[in-house]
Formats: structure tokens, C-alpha cells, sequence
């Protein structure tokens, strides 16, 4: 696999343009910067949550940690790590483990950290473990529009 089906024809659907980077098979988000040689922070990183509402999509820059109680606080929810066997049947055309950071493409409640919205390029997931799409930063960010915003990470 290359492109999750679901996020080319979410790009496709609203005519964004983007580049599908190719490097060798990662665990992570640093592996993927590591060895596609991009910025670490320039990758947008999808953390998923649940609480007894439902499943949502946080996305924070790839050298960041979610931090949850920022998003409780921010959100008034009681959001907890979402268990990594539910996400096959959130994101059935992905890889386990490989999130596309694009909730609102799986009709997922979606939350973006503040610092994904001022770069001049965003690296995203494809939904493997061996492609990152790359997109011009101000399409990534409407492409995300009307999702709340905030301060959900916090580098170490």
C-alpha cells in the first residue's frame, strides 16, 4: 500500500495538491523523520482518544507528547489513550499503528495543536509504515477547517 484510499480521495475531493515521500519502514514518528530525512516537527502526528462521547483524532507536531489533561481542561471532556485495537475499525484502509492525520477524512471529532498551524509544509502519515504525504502548510490547515484548535502538545 501507498496512500490510504480514503485520504488520496479526501485530497482528491478538494484539489490538494501533495507529494508522497517514500523512505524505509518505521515504527514511529521520529523513525519516519529519521530516514525520510524532514524535520520532526513538520510531521503531524494523530493521537487518538475516547472517552464515553466517542473516539476523536488530536494531531500534534511529530517531537511533541499529547499532553491529556491540557485537552480535558481545554475541551471539558474525560478523554483517555484510545486502545490500539479499536483503530482497525476507525481507519479500516490503514496499517496498524499508521494514523493519517486527517480526522475529519474518517468523519472523526478532530483536535489540531496550535503549532501545525504556522509551518510552510506539514508531513503526514499515508496510512503505511513507508510513505509520508507532503502538503503545503496552508492547505493542511484548511483542509482541517472548522476543527477546534488549541495547545494539546508539549515537547520534552
Amino acid at each position: 500500500m501507498t496512500i490510504a484510499p480514503t485520504v488520496e480521495r479526501f485530497l482528491r475531493e478538494r484539489n490538494v495538491k501533495y507529494d508522497l515521500i517514500e523512505h524505509p519502514p518505521s515504527g514511529s514518528t521520529h523513525e519516519s523523520a529519521l530516514s525520510a530525512h524532514v524535520p520532526e516537527d513538520h510531521i503531524a502526528k494523530a493521537v487518538m482518544v475516547k472517552d464515553g462521547r466517542g473516539d476523536a483524532m488530536v494531531l500534534v507536531p511529530g517531537d511533541s507528547w499529547l499532553q491529556l489533561d491540557a485537552l480535558n481542561k481545554e475541551t471539558g471532556r474525560d478523554f483517555g489513550l484510545d486502545p490500539e485495537s479499536s483503530l482497525a475499525q476507525l481507519l479500516p484502509d490503514c496499517a496498524e499503528g499508521a494514523v493519517p492525520p486527517l480526522g475529519p477524512a474518517y468523519g472523526l471529532e478532530t483536535y489540531l495543536d496550535e503549532a501545525l498551524t504556522t509551518l510552510a509544509n506539514v508531513y503526514l502519515e499515508a496510512g503505511d509504515h513507508r510513505h509520508l504525504v507532503l502538503l503545503n502548510g496552508s492547505d493542511f490547515v484548511e483542509l482541517l477547517g472548522g476543527v477546534r484548535r488549541g495547545r494539546f502538545g508539549r515537547r520534552d
